[in-house]
């Protein structure tokens, strides 16, 4: 594997609808009040910390020894393709690109933005670094949907047009459990792993059947608010339907392990057709 084609498989991504999603949707809200400049900035910082904890998460999955017998893609620190301190580096990288477009962004809306994005950044890292991270509790999916559901929507809706409403707050929620779902169903390909490591992830919590529950719950979610804007056009997002169906079937039949990695990409996939399809019923 190459040097630089080795980064890109640690940046993971399959997870990268889960930044692109939120960015696209709000700025579809915003309307003629969207701004490109701020746009884009907002859709950098998204995938910066999206890439940024995807890095961290393998740097300390990596150095503890969770990902030793891992199930599914190549992670660069347990396979030995990169130093524990280069995949650190990465992640420092990462966020340090999110913090720099993050602050051009609050120097032309407001300073609080800073607070904002302080908070993500430690959330990112904290999920599986430090000496207590969250993501071994099971908090992972809750921290998943409010900062690249709820945060990265109202967020990026913010900065263009430098309003909140109770609209753009509904607006989150599909992207909220759609990100979930992503990460729902890579901690349900792990479960068992997991358990055997101690990281006792949501789905090892819930166990095999809830961990299939919850999955199926996030993606009915999302078209259930997707369909409470009351917005016609937002019918569009039914089209994927056969899709989401597909992917209910598939983990309700049973399927584990290895047979869920392709379930990871599908559900990246139905993320951003449906993030694609609500935008375009929200323009409208």
């Amino acid at each position: 594997m190459s040097s630089v084609s080795k980064w890109i498989v640690g940046a993971r991504p399959r997870t990268l609808p889960a930044a692109i999603a939120p960015v696209l949707v709000a700025t579809a809200y915003a309307g003629d009040q969207w701004n490109p400049w701020r746009a884009l900035h907002a859709l950098i910082v998204s995938l910066a910390l999206q890439i940024g904890v995807n890095y961290a998460n393998d740097y300390s999955d990596g150095i503890r020894g969770t990902d030793d017998s891992r199930i599914g893609p190549t992670r660069l620190t347990a396979s030995g393709l990169a130093k524990p301190n280069q995949v650190k580096n990465a992640a420092a990288i990462s966020f340090l690109v999110a913090a720099i477009f993050g602050l051009s962004l609050a120097s032309v809306t407001t300073w609080w933005l800073i607070l904002v994005g302080a908070v993500a950044i430690a959330a990112a890292w904290g999920y599986t670094g430090g000496k207590n991270p969250y993501g071994y509790k099971g908090l992972g999916e809750i921290s998943v949907f409010l900062f690249f559901g709820v945060v990265a929507t109202v967020g990026t809706y913010f900065v263009q047009t430098e309003e909140i409403n109770l609209q753009i707050l509904i607006v989150s929620i599909p992207m909220g459990s759609l990100a979930c779902a992503i990460l729902a169903i890579n901690n349900m390909r792990d479960r068992a792993q997991d358990e055997i490591v101690g990281k006792k992830t949501l789905a090892v919590r819930l166990g095999d059947r809830g961990a299939r529950r919850l999955y199926i719950a996030l993606l009915i979610s999302a078209h259930i608010f997707a369909l409470l804007t009351f917005k016609p056009a937002v019918l569009l997002t039914l089209l994927t339907v056969p899709l989401t169906w597909s992917l209910a079937r598939g983990v309700a039949g049973g399927i584990s392990g290895a047979q869920l990695i392709p379930y990871l990409a599908k559900t990246g996939k139905l993320q951003l057709t449906f993030a694609a399809l609500f935008a375009l019923g929200l323009a409208f």
